[in-house]
C-alpha cells in the first residue's frame, strides 16, 4: 500500500473517530437504536482504517495523528453542538493540537 492511501485512511479514520465520539453523546447509554448503530459503525470503520494505515505508517504517528483529530474534531463540534465553553486559552491548546498533528505528518 502506498504512503498516500496510507495518509488518506489515517484522515478518515481520524474523521470516523470524531463521528463515534460525538455520536455517543447521542446514544444515551446506547439506548437509542439509531445513534447507537451510526457510532458502532463509524468506530469500527474508525478502528479498521487506522489498522490499515498502520500497516505502511509507523504506529506511533499514525494513532497520534489518529487520536489528535478525534480530539480535535470532537473538540470543534462540542463548542458548535453542544455549546461548550470557548475560552483564549482552549483555542489555544485546540491549536497546539492542530499544529502537533500537522507535525507529525510533516515529520513522518
Amino acid at each position: 500500500m502506498s504512503i498516500a492511501l496510507s495518509w488518506a485512511m489515517l484522515i478518515i479514520a481520524g474523521l470516523l473517530e470524531v463521528c463515534w465520539a460525538i455520536g455517543l453523546k447521542y446514544t444515551d447509554g446506547f439506548t437509542k437504536l439509531g445513534p447507537s448503530v451510526f457510532t458502532l459503525s463509524t468506530l469500527a470503520g474508525s478502528m479498521f482504517l487506522l489498522a490499515k494505515a498502520s500497516q505502511a505508517l509507523p504506529i506511533g504517528t499514525a494513532y497520534g495523528v489518529w487520536v489528535g483529530i478525534g480530539a480535535l474534531g470532537a473538540a470543534i463540534l462540542g463548542i458548535y453542538l453542544f455549546d461548550e465553553s470557548v475560552t483564549p486559552m482552549r483555542i489555544f491548546f485546540l491549536g497546539l493540537l492542530l499544529t502537533s498533528i500537522i507535525g507529525l505528518k510533516l515529520s513522518a
